[in-house]
């Protein structure tokens, strides 16, 4: 096969990888804090070479693993050095999921309460300002439990164990995205999917399509996550009229995920499309409603709204649509620290450095681990860092200290 990267400078480099991605200059430029016509000079080789934050930030938007795609092969700089902070939870987690126990303790095979702590998890998961190492206390007994559930049972009960058992990979996923290897991510989620398959309920499948397509978008495959997450918005629509406010709630969060995937991509008409059957379901549901583990409803939508914005490099519509939220209405913790950090990154589009690092800071209030490991609050932190100016430098040193980042 011939590469077509060989022998090009890191314009053109940036240029072949983002069509090959499928992604518009602007959208590109746009997520960068700057314009079309900058991208344009940069890939026809009229500008300088990018400095290493915005080099960080272009691979991270382009889905590129080592700066050497983007440099040349002379350079072996891992991406997921800068982006990805192992967490404590981790090994253990791999070693439950990679486990092959032939024998089954009795204790572990109760199906019946399975179901409750995996519910306890998922509201843990949203409870707590330190999701990460209070959910990952449980994920390995969990993990172990809920597979030897479903060798240990038969029929309807095995069914339920699965649909279990792929909430419990679900949960896996949200732990280990950017904090561990992507090969363990990707087997988690491949896991949830199998385990869905074998519940064969509608709800359990779209799960398990959700939770895929995180992993899919993160790696900027949008076009598998879109035909990914398409297909199971029509494994749900039959089911609909009659179906639960749950199941109602997965196809809103479905909808919520096409939105921000079409936004990355860089298809506004799409995205809003689907944001707003998201918002519409919302408001079917009522204001009170919010999904047991994705936490669809109302105010997810609105979060997802800032989202979208800022995906499109829109940070007026961004910033409008943050206005509109209460961050204190928001339950769940990490969606709360999510709407304050896409907050920051509508007021880092308009290079408001100290309006960017304030959301920031009351993002980090709201959730630690949610801004510790999450590679756009970071490369926010890095940004006001390198561009902020001594306005901020004081704090911004401070806050990068608590995000171990070196000021």
């Amino acid at each position: 096969m011939v590469d077509d990267l060989a022998g090009k400078g890191i314009g053109a480099r940036i240029q072949i990888i983002r069509e090959r991605k499928g992604m518009t200059r602007e959208t590109v430029a746009g997520l960068v804090g700057r314009s079309g016509q900058w991208l344009k000079d940069i890939e026809k080789g009229r500008r300088g070479e990018p400095r290493l934050s915005v080099l960080l930030k272009l691979a991270e938007i382009l889905a590129v693993t080592n700066l050497a795609q983007l440099l040349g092969d002379e350079v072996d700089v891992p991406v997921a050095a800068w982006r990805r902070i192992p967490h404590p939870a981790v090994p253990a987690i791999r070693e439950a999921v990679h486990a092959q126990p032939l024998t089954l303790e009795p204790a572990q095979v109760d199906a019946g309460a399975l179901q409750s702590r995996v519910s306890d998890a998922w509201q843990l998961w949203h409870r707590s300002s330190t999701q990460r190492t209070d959910v990952g206390r449980l994920l390995p007994s969990l993990i172990t439990d809920a597979r030897a559930a479903v060798r240990a049972t038969e029929g309807t009960e095995r069914r339920v164990a699965n649909a279990a058992l792929a909430h419990v990979y679900g949960l896996c996923e949200q732990l280990l995205a950017w904090t561990s290897e992507p090969e363990l991510l990707w087997l988690t989620a491949d896991r949830g999917i199998a385990a869905a398959q074998d519940a064969d309920t509608p709800e359990s499948l779209a799960g398990a399509a959700w939770v895929l397509g995180n992993v899919r978008r993160a790696v900027a495959d949008f076009d598998g996550a879109r035909e990914l997450l398409d297909d199971a918005i029509r494994l749900l629509a039959p089911y609909l009229e009659d179906g639960s406010d749950d199941l109602r709630g997965m196809w809103g969060s479905l909808h919520l995920h096409q939105a921000v995937t079409c936004a990355r991509a860089g298809h506004e008409g799409d995205a809003w499309r689907y944001w707003d059957e998201a918002d519409r379901t919302a408001e079917r549901l009522g204001v009170a409603y919010m999904h047991p583990w994705t936490v669809f409803g109302k105010a997810n939508v609105q979060i997802h709204a800032v989202s979208v914005g800022a995906d499109l490099a829109k940070s007026s519509e961004a910033r409008r649509r943050a206005e509109l939220v209460d961050p204190a209405g928001v339950q769940s913790l990490d969606r709360r620290s999510r709407l304050l950090i896409e907050t920051a990154r509508a007021y880092q589009l308009q290079r408001d450095w100290a309006g960017a690092l304030h959301f920031l800071r009351r993002a980090h209030e709201a959730s630690s681990e949610a801004v510790m490991y999450q590679p756009i609050a970071r490369g926010i932190a890095v940004e006001i860092l390198d561009r902020g100016g001594p306005l901020v430098a004081r704090e911004a040193r401070a806050f990068a200290a608590l995000l171990k980042i070196p000021a």
